[in-house]
C-alpha cells in the first residue's frame, strides 16, 4: 500500500503554497452555507428530492430548488470519512488518500488522439484505451488510472461499460470512472466484481471508484444524483467534481468562485451523506477561469493552478481527500 509524501505541511523543508488563510477559509465556508441555505440548488431527480425533503431541507417540488440548511451540511461533513483507500487488483498498488499525501493520475477525457503509427489525429477507439490502460499501468508515476478517452467506435449508449471493460482488464491498478448514470454505475460494479471474485470481496477492496460533475452553476442533475446516490449505497468512493469557469459559469474573482463551486460539492457531499452516512467522497475540481477570447476553459494556466490549490486548501479545510486538475 503506498503512503505518499505530503504537501503543504508546516515542516522545514521542501515549499508550501497557502493560498487560503484560516479566516479567509472560514469566510468561504459561511458563505457557502448562506447560497445553499437561501438560494439553494436545482435537483432535477425525484428520488434525490425526496432524500432532501425527508431530512429537513425545504424542498420546492415545481422549481426543483432544495434549500439547505447549515445543519444538514455540516453533519454531513462531519460524516464522511478522511480517509479513503483506493485498491488496485494488485495490493502494490493500493493508495491511501488522507491529510496532504499526494498521488498523481492521468487526465481523463480525451476526445481525439494521435495515432502513434500513422500520426492521424483522429477519433479514439476501444482498442486505444486498451493501449493506453497498459502505458498508464506501466508508468511508476501514475498511482491510479483514470479513463484516458473514451471510445467512439461503440454504442455511445452504453459506452462506459465498453470503457470499463477495456481498462478493467488491462491494469492493476485502482480504476476511475465517469460512469454516465446509475444504472450503467452498477453494471460497472457487477464487472468489477466480477474481478475480484464477488461483491463482498470487491467492498472489502473496492478496484473502482466513480466521479460525476454538478452543472455550474448550482445544478445536480438527475444522473448526477444517480451517480452520487448508487456510489453511496455501494460504498465506494464518489468524486464530486465541479468545472465552474470563473467569468462564465461562476463569479470572475477567486472568492465567487470558490464559493460557487464549494456549493455544488458540499450540495453533492450531503446529497451522499443522507444516502448513506459514512460514504466515501472525494472533493474534486477541474474548475479554472474561462478564456474571455475564445469562450472556453483555460487549462494548464496559471488561473488553474490557483483555482486547485485554493480547492485543495478547502478540501483540508473540511478534512476530505481531494483531487484538482493539473495546472
Amino acid at each position: 500500500m503506498k503512503r505518499n509524501l505530503h504537501a503543504g505541511r508546516s515542516l522545514n523543508a521542501g515549499l508550501s503554497l497557502n493560498i487560503l488563510t484560516d479566516d479567509e477559509l472560514e469566510e468561504i465556508h459561511l458563505g457557502t452555507l448562506e447560497i445553499l441555505e437561501k438560494t439553494g440548488l436545482f435537483i432535477e431527480d425525484g428520488r434525490a428530492l425526496d432524500c432532501f425533503e425527508n431530512s429537513g431541507a425545504r424542498v420546492d417540488r415545481q422549481t426543483k430548488i432544495v434549500k439547505i440548511p447549515p445543519v444538514l451540511v455540516e453533519d454531513a461533513i462531519r460524516s464522511a470519512p478522511s480517509k479513503v483507500i483506493l485498491a488496485g487488483r494488485d495490493p502494490r498498488h493500493d493508495i491511501v488518500l488522507e491529510s496532504t499525501r499526494v498521488h498523481f493520475t492521468n487526465f481523463s477525457e480525451g476526445v481525439m488522439i494521435n495515432d502513434p503509427y500513422t500520426g492521424e489525429n483522429r477519433e479514439p477507439t476501444k482498442q486505444d484505451l486498451v493501449h493506453a490502460a497498459r502505458v498508464i499501468d506501466y508508468l511508476p508515476e501514475i498511482d491510479f488510472c483514470e479513463k484516458a478517452i473514451g471510445a467512439h467506435d461503440v454504442p455511445q449508449e452504453t459506452v462506459p461499460l465498453h470503457n470499463a471493460e477495456a481498462f478493467l482488464t488491462n491494469t492493476t491498478k485502482h480504476c476511475a470512472f465517469g460512469p454516465g448514470n446509475g444504472y450503467l454505475l452498477n453494471k460497472i460494479l457487477e464487472m468489477a466484481a466480477a474481478i475480484a471474485g464477488g461483491f463482498k470481496q470487491l467492498m472489502d477492496r473496492p478496484l473502482v471508484s466513480f466521479a460525476t460533475c454538478p452543472i455550474s452553476p448550482l445544478k445536480l442533475i438527475t444522473d448526477c444524483c444517480e451517480i452520487i446516490m448508487e456510489s453511496a449505497k455501494s460504498g465506494v468512493a464518489c468524486n464530486i467534481l465541479s468545472m465552474a469557469m470563473a467569468g462564465g459559469t461562476s463569479p470572475v474573482t477567486l472568492a465567487g468562485t470558490l464559493v460557487t463551486h464549494n456549493a455544488e460539492i458540499l450540495g453533492g457531499l450531503t446529497l451522499s451523506q443522507l444516502t448513506r452516512r459514512g460514504a466515501p467522497v472525494i472533493y474534486g475540481s477541474s474548475t479554472t477561469a474561462m478564456d474571455l477570447k475564445l469562450a472556453e476553459a483555460s487549462v494548464g494556466t496559471p488561473e488553474c493552478a490557483l483555482i486547485s490549490g485554493a480547492v485543495a486548501r478547502l478540501a483540508r479545510y473540511y478534512a476530505l481527500p481531494s483531487y484538482v486538475a493539473g495546472g
